[in-house]
């Protein structure tokens, strides 16, 4: 991993330099294959005030580069409070390329499935079964079985071929569709 250190209007003394540097290492904890940070530390007055401002530039191999802006009117608070939001990123990152792994067509194929045999699997088991909803029933017997279960509405044929909706109201009475 290469590291680069800039000050812009600042002067990086040695204990700068060395807490920044310290920083950038506990991002090694997270595996990533991380090609270089760039650490640039500049100064801004605003108001009549002067803060820092931390910028870390990380780059990831096949990744996408992770840009982290932090000010504060400290240089050891701003490096800190970047270097977190930086672990924070790595840390999803990290989480997802790990638990969200995809299977490829190539590790597919290396599986060698017999993809007919399963097929040929699956018709053994699928065994036609007639629903109770295509038979014709009455509006009584389907509101007396909505009273004895905990269903909330019930769907049914009624004698004309007409699809039809049986529900229990907010108020206790029975709605019809």
């Amino acid at each position: 991993m290469n590291v680069s250190m800039t000050g812009r209007n600042v002067e990086l003394t040695d204990a700068i330099k060395e807490h920044i540097s310290s920083s950038i290492e506990t991002l090694r904890k997270f595996n990533l294959d991380i090609i270089s940070v760039n650490a640039i530390l500049s100064t801004q007055t605003k108001k009549g005030k002067e803060h820092f401002i931390i910028d870390f530039v990380i780059n990831l191999a096949h990744k996408n580069t992770i840009i982290i802006k932090q000010n504060d009117a400290d240089a050891y608070i701003a490096i800190d409070l970047a270097t977190s939001r930086a672990q924070k990123a790595l840390r999803r990152l990290h989480d997802k390329v790990t638990d969200h792994q995809k299977v490829g067509l190539n590790e597919a194929k290396a599986e060698n499935i017999d993809i007919k045999s399963v097929l040929e699997d699956m018709e053994d088991e699928i065994v036609p079964v007639e629903l109770d909803l295509y038979k014709p029933r009455e509006v009584e017997d389907v509101l007396e079985d909505l009273k004895t279960n905990k269903k909330m509405f019930e769907i049914f044929l009624d004698n004309e071929n007409k699809t039809r909706v049986l529900y229990k109201r907010n108020d206790g009475r029975f709605g019809l569709y």
